[in-house]
């Protein structure tokens, strides 16, 4: 199990999503361009809830990374708020879609298609805002990335990232019963691999906050808010059950 490619595997379900019409695959509008421009506008970085405005502070002028942040949705909306936008992700398609709102807005984005899990690839300190949507999940090692986010932010730049927080991964695909022992990890557990194949999830992973909050701080970074969020649907959902997490730290 473990000589599989699985960030492959994920890149080619990821662009077969986005084909099928996947909800995070879909770039926003001139009408939702034009509206940001003005000064109307709310990203996510977890299913539900808006990342507060005051979590980025003045945008205009800033060198903004979007990490597996791909689809067109978040860095148009930075790019009309005067933000100098990268963004990388995995997915040929989400790619694609930076590139179809930059031509179709008329401005330029550096559009990277990488590996999360590779060293990321910038020089230090080249970036004062780090914007990373939940993908965590998607990969097996969390570590890597948080250091490599200390590494290209600039002194007082800022971390946003959205997490699962690890319970999607207890419950069955009706969330009525706990089945699986954490942490769920496919590479070593062939009967989560089988789950994930019939629920055509790509390959996935849960981390603790241990891992996602603990490895910010030991990468250096200081935590300052943070807000949790629910799946938007679903029996968890309908219980108030909090399922993610997004947190603002700076270096």
């Amino acid at each position: 199990m473990r000589e599989m490619n699985y960030q492959d595997i994920n890149a080619k379900t990821v662009d077969r999503w986005v084909s099928e019409g996947w909800e995070w695959g879909k770039p926003i509008s001139h009408e939702e361009f034009a509206a940001a421009a003005k000064g109307e506008w709310k990203v996510l970085l977890t299913p539900t809830k808006p990342v507060p405005q005051e979590w980025f502070g003045d945008l205009k002028g800033k060198k903004l990374f979007g990490l597996a942040s791909g689809g067109g949705q978040q860095m148009p909306i930075f790019t009309a708020l005067g933000a100098e936008c990268t963004v990388l992700d995995y997915s040929e398609k989400q790619i694609e879609s930076e590139n179809l709102v930059a031509a179709r807005e008329g401005y330029s984005i550096q559009a990277i298609r990488g590996d999360m899990t590779k060293p990321l690839p910038f020089e230090d300190e080249s970036f004062d805002i780090i914007f990373h949507p939940v993908s965590d999940c998607y990969i097996e090692e969390v570590t890597p990335v948080f250091q490599e986010c200390w590494r290209i932010l600039k002194k007082g730049g800022i971390l946003l990232c959205g997490f699962d927080n690890g319970i999607n991964y207890l419950v069955d695909d009706d969330e009525k019963c706990i089945v699986n022992h954490m942490p769920f990890n496919p590479l070593e557990n062939e009967e989560q691999m089988r789950q994930l194949q019939d629920s055509d999830c790509g390959i996935q992973f849960s981390h603790s906050l241990e891992e996602l909050v603990g490895g910010q701080l030991k990468a250096g970074f200081t935590l300052t808010d943070l807000y949790e969020d629910t799946n938007g649907e679903g029996r968890l959902h309908e219980l108030n059950v909090m399922t993610f997490l997004a947190t603002r730290a700076v270096k």
